[in-house]
């Protein structure tokens, strides 16, 4: 029963943050600027990759939840993603990064994964891109996953990954967003693993 609470409250946690990511990008306070590079031309459009890019990830945050062994722990692991949210807040408010108009109609709306990725683009606008919260939400769950009781030793690193490459793949983010949206996880990681001392 105690992973029931965990989970739904978890799922009412997302569902309520996300409304400060949302509101950031609502209210800019600078102009977006674009990061594009060479190298992001080599990752062409691919629809498919968004079931990835949020059919994996939500399942993946929500299925960290498991391996908590207390409410005190689950208490110190939300605080590390309400961490992470102020920092990409930050981030985003002071150096605002969108990616472009034309990448977005690209996206095909024939086909199951075109639609898919029109509705997660009809809510998430190009803006707040960099750092890839996307990325940083993977990355700190990993670390959560490899501290876990669970010893899946750094297998859990393939989720950053495959989040970073569906980022890519979706033309959601720059090349340049991945490595500072995988920093900033790490970050909030290590805040949660120098404050929470197991009882």
């Amino acid at each position: 029963m105690d992973y029931v609470v965990y989970i739904l409250m978890s799922i009412f946690l997302i569902v309520g943050v996300y409304q400060f990511y949302f509101w950031t990008q609502n209210h800019p306070i600078k102009r977006a600027r674009s990061l594009e590079c060479k190298l992001d031309a080599c990752f062409k459009l691919r629809p498919g990759w968004v079931w990835i890019y949020s059919g994996l990830y939500y399942p993946v945050i929500v299925l960290v939840i498991m391996t908590v062994g207390d409410m005190r722990e689950f208490n110190y692991m939300a605080m590390s993603y309400f961490l992470l949210l102020f920092m990409q807040m930050g981030c985003f408010m002071l150096f605002p990064v969108a990616t472009p108009q034309s990448w977005r109609d690209e996206v095909p709306d024939d086909t199951r994964s075109g639609k898919m990725l029109k509705l997660v683009q009809y809510f998430d606008k190009p803006d707040n891109c960099f750092p890839s919260m996307h990325v940083s939400v993977a990355m700190l769950t990993a670390m959560h996953f490899i501290a876990s009781p669970l010893h899946l030793g750094y297998w859990p690193l393939m989720f950053p990954i495959l989040i970073g490459l569906s980022a890519l793949y979706t033309k959601q983010h720059y090349i340049a967003d991945l490595l500072p949206g995988a920093v900033l996880g790490w970050v909030a990681y290590q805040f949660y693993s120098i404050t929470y001392i197991p009882m």
